[in-house]
């Protein structure tokens, strides 16, 4: 074991669950310790302020209470959290619109793995779950028929929770996207491209190119050419490409 082990706790109301993952972490991943288990709010946070430890898992649903219910009675959540979850493909998405992790049940070992490394990966960033996140999140699992209208943005400092309609046009930037946004605002987000094409495709915006995804509501007009140039609100002109021009003539028919 490592001189300065994560300490992991587990809150989950079911014990073959809290137990399957402890085994699997303690004999799999040798950078952790778990501290202990809890099988509902109360001991969940008596738990975390006796050991105080660096990553959380919690499972989202526990017999009439949630994790959102823990998480908001604890003053200080300086630990990172992953979730543990039995949900739909729908919640999944909730997760990965608020940039949080989250394990699916039954876990795979592969999956624990990754999910650990890249809290491991993360911590000197000190990139703690904000409120806004938590709120975010809850509204989106707990209401699945609202739609969602907020995206949380890791950035190197930690997270900007942005409106979607403040979105004009996404742009890659090798492994990185940058966010230009209403009033000539830009982000830098630590995501790919590709990620947030899987995430907004649903959400009135458009692949345009290889390099960019816009936010339909902010097309303004549409130059003819090859495959043409679409003008943005902001007056920011996008290349279409050849082959998605036909698609996106389908959306104003």
């Amino acid at each position: 074991m490592p001189a300065n082990p994560l300490k992991v706790f587990i809150v989950d109301d079911e014990y073959q669950s809290r137990n399957l993952l402890s085994k699997l972490l303690q004999e799999h991943i040798p950078d952790i310790v778990v501290t202990g288990q809890a099988s509902n709010v109360a001991e969940g946070i008596a738990g975390i302020n006796e050991f105080n430890p660096g990553l959380l898992f919690l499972d989202i649903e526990m017999n009439g209470e949630t994790g959102f219910d823990l998480l908001r009675k604890i003053e200080k959540r300086n630990f990172k959290i992953i979730f543990v979850t039995a949900h739909d493909t729908y919640a999944l998405k909730a997760f990965r619109f608020n940039a949080v992790d989250y394990l699916l049940k039954p876990i795979v070992l592969e999956e624990l793995k990754d999910a650990v490394s890249k809290v491991i990966d993360q911590l000197p960033e000190k990139r703690i779950i904000s409120d806004a996140q938590l709120e975010n999140l809850a509204q989106f699992i707990q209401n699945p028929k609202k739609v969602n209208d907020k995206i949380a943005v890791p950035t190197s400092d930690g997270f900007v929770l942005i409106s979607l309609p403040e979105i004009v046009f996404c742009k890659a930037n090798g492994n990185y996207t940058e966010f230009h946004l209403t009033g000539k605002k830009q982000l830098l987000s630590s995501y790919t491209l590709k990620q947030y094409h899987e995430l907004l495709v649903e959400q009135n915006f458009f692949r345009a190119h290889r390099s960019f995804l816009i936010n339909l509501s902010h097309v303004k007009m549409y130059r003819r050419g090859e495959g043409g140039t679409i003008i943005m609100n902001d007056g920011s002109e996008i290349e279409l490409s050849r082959q998605h021009k036909e698609a996106f003539f389908q959306l104003f028919k």
